[in-house]
């Protein structure tokens, strides 16, 4: 388990330029940044018991974390 925030720009740091490019250009791409954003403060909250969850809602946070994370990656690399 991780207490670290998963930040796009910290995860993928070569692409930095790319994902403020695409923030900007590509509405749907914005649209599951933010997306990512809001699970990925989510399952920061609940490592750290800010925001206590059950184990199960914890996994399925980090799940849809990394789908999302997956998807974005996707259209990075495209």
């Amino acid at each position: 388990m991780s207490h670290t925030p998963h930040e796009l720009h910290d995860d993928f740091p070569d692409m930095a330029d790319r994902i403020s490019a695409l923030k900007i250009s590509d509405a749907h791409f914005a649209r599951l940044m933010e997306e990512y954003h809001t699970v990925n403060r989510q399952v920061h909250a609940a490592e750290t018991n800010v925001t206590p969850v059950s184990p199960a809602a914890e996994t399925d946070l980090r799940k849809t974390r990394a789908r999302l994370k997956d998807e974005l990656y996707a259209i990075l690399t495209a």
